[in-house]
């Protein structure tokens, strides 16, 4: 049995947390050990969640421990996440039981699959991504590591995202557009061109936001 270890224990990490009682392999590949994270009083108001175990420098890896990273902020929670990693993290993919992932859907290792998200056929994620719930990652798209899809978002067949991505709550992703790394898509936009590197979008049709 692996022991998961949660990212973060801010509202993210609390919502990480109910998630994952509802994945597949709960109580049975894996239990829930706690949090990490470096507010130490970030669960003082909160009852009925595990332990708050350490700071997350000052954690110590045990040998059945794996991760899961609840930080909504893309490049922060690939610092994090890669600094582990050095440390020998391994991390835990979690994909809800309500989740539908269709037939030769790939997802990457440390990804978030949230409750009543849809992953396409041949759809490709990859690692510490983040598809939350009632999104759609539609078939053929190709989504980059430590991407955040945000809830009721949609990316329609083809679309490609690449990494360290934020697409916020209720965007629309046309067919085949491309999002290029490090990019911004502000919520409920409707994006209908490519996206380059970097930038925001936002509106209906998406554009440059200054």
């Amino acid at each position: 049995m692996k022991n998961l270890i949660i990212i973060g224990a801010g509202g993210m990490g609390r919502s990480v947390y109910n998630i994952a009682l509802g994945c597949i392999g709960y109580k049975t590949d894996f239990d829930i050990k706690g949090f990490i994270d470096d507010d130490v009083e970030s669960l003082k108001a909160y009852k009925n969640y595990p332990p708050l175990l350490s700071k997350i420098d000052d954690y110590s890896i045990k040998e059945n421990d794996v991760f899961t990273c609840s930080i909504g902020e893309v490049k922060t929670k690939k610092m994090i996440c890669e600094k582990l990693k050095e440390k020998g993290a391994k991390f835990l993919s979690l994909i809800h039981k309500t989740a539908i992932v269709r037939l030769n859907a790939e997802i990457g290792e440390g990804c978030i699959i949230a409750d009543y998200a849809s992953i396409g056929a041949d759809a490709k994620i990859g690692e510490n991504s983040l598809i939350q719930s009632y999104a759609v990652v539609a078939h053929d798209c190709k989504i980059g590591n430590y991407v955040r899809i945000d809830t009721h978002c949609v990316c329609i067949g083809g679309v490609v995202v690449e990494d360290n991505v934020m697409i916020h709550t209720g965007a629309i992703l046309s067919h085949k557009v491309t999002v290029g790394e490090g990019a911004h898509v502000g919520a409920g936009s409707f994006v209908i061109r490519k996206v380059k590197a970097g930038i925001t979008v936002f509106g209906n049709p998406a554009k440059y936001l200054k």
